[in-house]
């Protein structure tokens, strides 16, 4: 019982094994095992991840990409944050299209307006609201500080 982001995972895999394309390959790997992690994690109540995790998961693996970059940079290895930027295409042919600038701040404003928050102390409101409806579509590292700023003001 797979939902649609994993039937184009399997999809995606099955055409990455057939033109051995390894980088491709091996990146789709990730994201299956971690996928199948969470899976093991949530047989305590008999159910598997659903899109919406699956997009959180996703989510995590650019993040976490985009950190080893920043440090493969710092430390002079080039070679190795080029192979983490290439995992990032691949894993975001998964996630929904990425909101502009506008966008997200038009999203920050009406969290801001259907959760009422009135001050900083509101902000987790905030980001829960924005991260219930856009996960995925949203860098939170970059919106967090824009929430705090309108919520300040």
């Amino acid at each position: 019982m797979f939902t649609g982001i994993r039937d184009r995972l399997s999809v995606s895999l099955i055409e990455a094994l057939k033109s051995k394309n390894a980088p491709r390959l091996g990146t789709l790997r990730l994201i299956n095992a971690a996928l199948k992690d969470q899976d093991i994690a949530l047989r305590v109540e008999n159910r598997e991840v659903g899109d919406s995790e699956v997009l959180v998961i996703l989510s995590k693996m650019v993040k976490q990409r985009q950190e080893s970059i920043k440090a493969y940079e710092e430390g002079g290895r080039l070679e190795l944050a080029e192979k983490e930027r290439l995992e990032i295409l691949i894993i975001e042919e998964f996630l929904p299209i990425q909101l502009t600038e506008d966008q997200t701040e038009n999203a920050v404003l009406e969290a801001i307006k259907e959760t009422g928050a009135a001050s900083i102390r509101d902000m987790g409101k905030v980001m829960a609201r924005l991260k219930s409806k856009h996960t995925g579509q949203i860098n939170f590292s970059t919106v967090g500080p824009m929430v705090k700023g309108r919520l300040s003001q």
